[in-house]
């Protein structure tokens, strides 16, 4: 005869063993749902697990990136790294009277002429967009970003990105009042003179016809608005290859008496891939080509 507890154990087991199956399957559907919110990453479920999910981006890429640029556009009053060394060397003397002031502008792209004021209509050479310090735009000027420019530079991503080079532009177009609040900054940071090499004039910046795009390079943005930028792979890949999507180095080394400031390997102008190409393959300026008939 069996013992009370011996029938007890055996009326227990079948319990048991439905509850140890139940408390299996619960567990493989919480395993299951644990990876299907970790995108089925493994190593990620496991970081998730010991706490290292905060490393994790929180966020979509492309909305992060968005955000990173619109910030960057707030705070684009960087001062290029070129300016914090050697500014002195090479400046523009100042003529002593008004007749040599107004000869050596001619000559000199980096001398704002004196007497010259913001007009009312912007000015075109060969159907060109031109702003430089001869020739600035209207105050009221506000085209915003433009379009045709915009698309170009999604097109120049695009290619660049089957490269393993995700090109961002930090920042586009800026009005005459964002123009100021950042000249007026550098001004009270290094002065007049040594300001004016590296920075617009409101009224006279090409950000503010909205075809000027500062170009870096997504993660890379200790190169941002630094000479460095043209040193690295992205930099270099973007000098080669932007004019045949229309856009031209719009202020290359060693040409500043031409287009009136110094060098900015990450300024690139809009001006249609039939210019940019004849301007790439020339070797020249905006402002050089412009004047050849």
């Amino acid at each position: 005869m069996q013992s009370r507890y011996s029938m007890n154990n055996q009326n227990k087991k079948p319990y048991i063993k439905w509850i140890l199956i139940i408390g299996a399957l619960l567990i493989a559907a919480s395993v299951t749902v644990w990876l299907y919110l970790h995108d089925w990453d493994v190593e990620r479920s496991l970081d998730a697990l010991t706490g290292q999910v905060a490393e994790q981006p929180a966020t979509d890429p492309e909305l992060e990136a968005e955000e990173q640029i619109e910030e960057a556009q707030k705070e684009d009053s960087v001062i290029p790294e070129e300016n914090s060394e050697d500014v002195e060397e090479n400046l523009p003397i100042t003529p002593d009277s008004d007749e040599e002031a107004l000869e050596e502008a001619t000559k000199d792209a980096t001398v704002y002429p004196e007497s010259i004021e913001l007009p009312e209509e912007p000015t075109f050479v060969k159907g060109i967009l031109l702003a430089n310090k001869q020739n600035p735009l209207p105050s009221d000027y506000a085209p915003g970003t433009d379009p045709e420019a915009k698309s170009a530079f999604d097109l120049l991503r695009a290619e660049a990105l089957e490269s393993g080079i995700d090109l961002t532009a930090f920042s586009v177009f800026r009005d005459f009042n964002r123009q100021k609040e950042l000249y007026d900054g550098y001004v009270a940071k290094d002065g007049e003179e040594k300001a004016d090499r590296y920075s617009a004039r409101p009224g006279f910046s090409e950000h503010q016809t909205g075809l000027a795009f500062d170009i870096g390079e997504t993660g890379q943005e200790q190169h941002w608005a630094k000479a460095t930028f043209g040193e690295t792979e992205a930099g270099k890949w973007v000098a080669e290859n932007a004019h045949r999507f229309g856009f031209i180095l719009r202020y290359p080394e060693d040409k500043e008496q031409l287009t009136g400031y110094m060098h900015e390997s990450w300024h690139f102008r809009y001006v249609g891939v039939q210019v940019a190409t004849e301007i790439f393959e020339a070797d020249i300026t905006l402002e050089e080509y412009l004047e050849t008939e």
